[in-house]
């Protein structure tokens, strides 16, 4: 499990002495389990290590469930230096998971703007459907020109218990772009639950637009509080 810890070297350690990136370790842990779940984290030097010893960067774990790929995972988390080294190992931006969502309608959701740019780049189809027949420009357009920080609020404080101390912060992200984080923490402080947004949503629809040749300017129903994208 030295991958989902973010153990780098330790990865590298095992298998420069023989271990296999694809047979189970002993708790039945498999290296594209490992590879997912180092994406979801932002394990940037597990994620390379599993890459240089021939893991499939485009596997898809749980075929029966979500299919996400770690590329899916890293994409989702806006964690952009995953990302350029997945895609750099040969990652398919066009595979679609269970709910027929491809790396860039999981980044077009977040509001990623960076990570939206180096799945362009990388040849991601703006114009792919979902299961739903949703574009990833039609997830962007469900946040653009809202209020970001209501947003993610809203979402806490649905499931927060009573008493729960909210909070918000906003960080820089490692691709530049605004994350807005909030936080629910117990009566002792102790962290339950968050959620979040970035704000590039506004940024994604123009990007979008423009490499699609003009995508259907279809309407989502109207902002809803003061827009701070």
């Amino acid at each position: 499990m030295a991958a989902t810890a973010g153990e780098g070297e330790e990865v590298r350690r095992l298998l420069d002495g023989g271990a296999s990136p694809d047979v189970p370790d002993e708790d039945g842990t498999t290296a594209l389990y490992q590879a997912c779940a180092a994406a979801c984290w932002g394990h940037k030097g597990a994620v390379i290590a599993l890459l240089d010893s021939g893991a499939d960067p485009s596997r898809q774990e749980d075929v029966e469930r979500s299919a996400m790929t770690a590329l899916h995972w890293a994409a989702s988390n806006e964690h952009l230096a995953v990302v350029r080294a997945l895609l750099g190992g040969g990652a398919d931006p066009g595979i679609a998971d269970s709910a027929g969502r491809t790396a860039l309608h999981h980044a077009a959701g977040r509001g990623a703007a960076a990570v939206v740019r180096t799945l362009l780049a990388s040849g991601a189809d703006p114009a792919s459907p979902d299961g739903q027949g949703r574009r990833p420009i039609d997830l962007a357009r469900q946040y653009a020109g809202r209020d970001i920080e209501a947003e993610v609020v809203a979402r806490v404080t649905e499931h927060a218990p009573q008493g729960a101390q909210i909070t918000v912060r906003r960080e820089r992200s490692e691709g530049g772009d605004v994350r807005v984080v909030a936080e629910v923490r117990d009566h002792a402080g102790n962290l339950r639950s968050e959620s979040w947004l970035c704000t590039g949503h506004t940024e994604i629809v123009r990007l979008l637009e423009t490499r699609a040749g003009g995508l259907s300017k279809r309407r989502w129903p109207s902002a809803v509080g003061t827009a701070r994208q």
